[in-house]
């Protein structure tokens, strides 16, 4: 069988969900037995999203092989339940640059060098470079809004390689927004209208509608949208807005959109999804609740620490626990303190970050947490901050800190450490991607992964001061885990503590929901505990 194309693009607006519909599709083919690939294409010049500000892209995702790529990439493995690759993102930038230097070589032996054919072969070759081993599907999205002037290049290319492949082999979906107007009480159809039209003026005739809305699509506005965007009517569907993204596929498969492209490209099979209505079930019905904060520089953007959010998600869903999370901005922990804020939670967890601005409310989060056995989940800074918070207020050194926000501190906890053989230093001093660790018996981590040796992603510039490990552990803080490379720290804990548990990688990256990571597990089974202990009589009950 050769391999086929699946192209999803957007229109009307932005951040309707390509993503998570990609990801849907991707798991509802897997599942019928097919071998699926997805490709994220981002339209924007920047090479791939690492020096983009987290506000305005959200967060950074972080593949085994030390990519950094757009957070869509983590919908994907989260769903596929398989590692993504650097070549499963591909940016407008990561094109012309390797164009460019091309053309530098003398590649085009003196040809002008254009957007059509030179650009749209570059775009169509990281296409093709996913369609082997075994590839049944290369799902691809196309990022950005019809209409916008960035996407159009990836928007020809696609174009032209529906025409070479030929349309039995390469099918388009569209996903749009069907608004209700409460004014006039109506579905308006208007703007899908003009999305699909631009979509045909560049040549391209989506095979199926998807349409996003707050109310129910009613048979006559499919029928509306089918006759102004020439597709039929049996596939012009809905995706209401529900309760988890993880129902989403279920909500497809409902509707028959799977059994759509089978029937057209005659597949054979029925997806298996007993254990995703599973997972479904259990996150809509908690049996148990808990108060987590999370305490960070960037709480203000949801999508920010979106895969920290999703392996919470995951571990609640194991737990049946529903968990109530508390945004706590560590800039305002500066001004007035940790307790406000934390006095009434069941736990908290500080992610990663970067730069100065926050860290000391962060510090005392993690004292507060330390001093009032609150259950603490530190990842990367979140492990920074809990060694200067250590350093500074049981070692006694009130100066201490980390040389990334005090070059000058006479007690540099963690620091930028020179480069070392085996480690991959990439975006300047970045170590990036999955590092085998070792685990240490006896402490709470090796409790927790059942593992002498685990590999995580990491996404970070300064470590542990090796110089300083002696005097902190002399005075309590225990060191759980370190990189089989190098003896780097990469897990401290607190000995005698409920759960104070801090990490120098992004164990977020690899929670699945299927199969949550155990940090995240353990963090909300001690959570759940220290809530029963404040509430024994909701316990017992």
């Amino acid at each position: 069988m050769p391999t086929r194309y699946l192209f999803i693009t957007g229109g009307v607006v932005s951040s309707l969900g390509k993503g998570i519909v990609t990801a849907s599709l991707s798991l509802l083919l897997q599942r019928r037995g097919l071998k699926v690939v997805p490709l994220k294409f981002d339209p924007y010049l920047n090479v791939d999203p690492g020096t983009m500000n987290p506000y305005q892209h959200g967060e950074v995702y972080v593949t085994e092989d030390g990519a950094e790529t757009d957070l869509d990439l983590g919908h994907y493995e989260r769903f596929l339940h398989q590692n993504m690759h650097r070549e499963n993102n591909v940016t407008a930038g990561q094109v012309y640059y390797d164009l460019i230097r091309k053309e530098r070589a003398g590649k085009f032996l003196g040809k002008t060098v254009q957007v059509v054919p030179h650009l749209t072969r570059e775009i169509q070759e990281r296409i093709r470079r996913l369609a082997r081993d075994g590839v049944a599907v290369v799902i691809v999205e196309v990022g950005g809004t019809v209409g916008d002037i960035e996407s159009l290049p990836f928007l020809e290319a696609i174009r032209q390689f529906h025409l070479e492949i030929g349309k039995d082999n390469a099918l388009f979906v569209h996903l749009t927004l069907v608004p209700y107007l409460g004014t006039a009480e109506e579905l308006k159809t208007k703007p899908t209208q003009h999305s699909v039209m631009k979509l045909r003026e560049i040549g391209i005739q989506p095979d199926f509608i998807l349409c996003r809305s707050e109310k129910h699509l009613p048979k006559s506005v499919r029928e509306k949208i089918a006759l102004f965007t020439n597709v039929p009517m049996q596939h012009v569907f809905e995706i209401p807005y529900v309760g988890t993204i993880y129902e989403v596929p279920l909500v497809l498969h409902k509707q028959g959109v799977d059994q759509a492209i089978a029937d057209l490209w005659h597949l054979p099979g029925e997806p298996d999804l007993a254990d995703w209505t599973d997972l479904v079930k259990r996150i809509k019905h908690p049996r148990h609740e808990v108060t987590v904060a999370l305490a960070g520089k960037y709480v203000h953007m949801k999508d920010t620490y979106k895969s920290v959010y999703e392996a919470l998600t995951h571990a609640a869903a194991q737990l049946r626990l529903r968990v109530h999370l508390r945004r706590v901005d560590t800039q305002r922990v500066e001004r007035e303190g940790a307790e406000p804020y934390l006095r009434d939670v069941d736990a908290v967890l500080v992610p990663g970050g970067f730069g100065k601005r926050g860290v000391e409310g962060m510090i005392q989060v993690a004292r507060y947490a330390r001093e009032h056995g609150l259950p603490y989940l530190g990842l990367c800074l979140g492990m920074q901050v809990a060694v200067i918070e250590f350093a500074r207020h049981v070692v006694g050194w009130a100066d201490a800190h980390s040389t990334e926000f005090d070059p000058q501190t006479p007690h540099p906890v963690i620091v930028l450490l020179p480069e070392q053989k085996g480690v991959r230093q990439i975006g300047g001093t970045l170590r990036l991607g999955g590092y085998e660790a070792r685990v240490f018996p006896g402490t709470l981590l090796h409790r927790l992964y059942g593992a002498d040796r685990i590999v995580e992603r990491h996404r970070h510039r300064y470590e542990f001061n090796p110089g300083v490990r002696e005097v902190l552990e002399q005075a309590g803080l225990k060191v759980a885990a370190e990189s089989v490379q190098g003896g780097l720290v990469e897990a401290i804990e607190l000995p005698g503590h409920p759960f104070f548990v801090a990490v120098q990688y992004h164990p977020e990256f690899k929670s699945r929901p299927l199969e949550p990571h155990p940090l995240f597990v353990g963090f909300l089974k001690a959570a759940q505990e220290y809530h029963d202990k404040r509430y024994p009589l909701l316990a017992e009950a």
